[in-house]
């Protein structure tokens, strides 16, 4: 069997030919494939914050999600917090987890895999001595961050091995994580 063929009979919800169909369109198309992503982040009280994702530009023009959708980060008791949502750091790693997991699909999808299942556990160290000015030597954020998957599925351990390395390849929070962004921080 084909890899084509393999990729027709399996079904991991991932409509691959339209991914193919849009990197061809955008590669004769430079300026349509510049996005800019948004979120608007509103304190609610103590360290509580709402994010709220409603719209994007990309394709040259404005565009919104179907619905909005709200994120809340807090922090736990144990820093004297109410414990309303996970940290923004754990929102960083679940961002990590669902980007690489929904690369595995396409990525499975496209080399006609059938996925079972898919779960991707992220870890992240921190030493708390930097964020709470202890130690100026300590950065603030993650030491190191570990991510294990257990996929189940109708490949074998190599080919879904190199299914796990391609979402590495082409996973936007991975690149966000592992390489360093201009960003810009000013006050209205």
């Amino acid at each position: 069997m084909n890899d084509q063929s393999k990729a027709n009979t399996a079904n991991n919800g991932v409509n691959v030919q339209a991914l193919l169909d849009a990197r061809d369109a955008l590669s004769q198309a430079p300026a349509a494939a510049q996005f800019t992503w948004r979120a608007a982040t509103e304190w609610q009280n103590g360290v509580h914050s709402r994010s709220t994702i409603e719209g994007f530009f990309g394709l040259g023009e404005e565009h919104k999600h179907r619905k909005a959708f709200t994120i809340d980060a807090d922090h736990p008791a144990e820093f004297a917090a109410s414990d309303n949502g996970p940290t923004p750091v754990e929102i960083v790693l679940s961002g990590l987890g669902s980007c690489l997991a929904s690369g595995v699909a396409s990525v499975a999808q496209n080399r006609g895999i059938q996925l079972r299942s898919v779960t991707a556990f992220v870890e992240g160290d921190m030493d708390l001595y930097g964020i709470l000015g202890i130690d100026a030597d300590v950065r603030n954020g993650f030491t190191a961050i570990r991510v294990r998957f257990e996929v189940d599925a109708d490949a074998t351990d190599d080919e879904i091995a190199a299914v796990v390395a391609q979402s590495q390849k082409r996973s936007a929070v991975f690149d966000l994580i592992t390489n360093p962004s201009n960003v810009s921080v000013s006050v209205a």
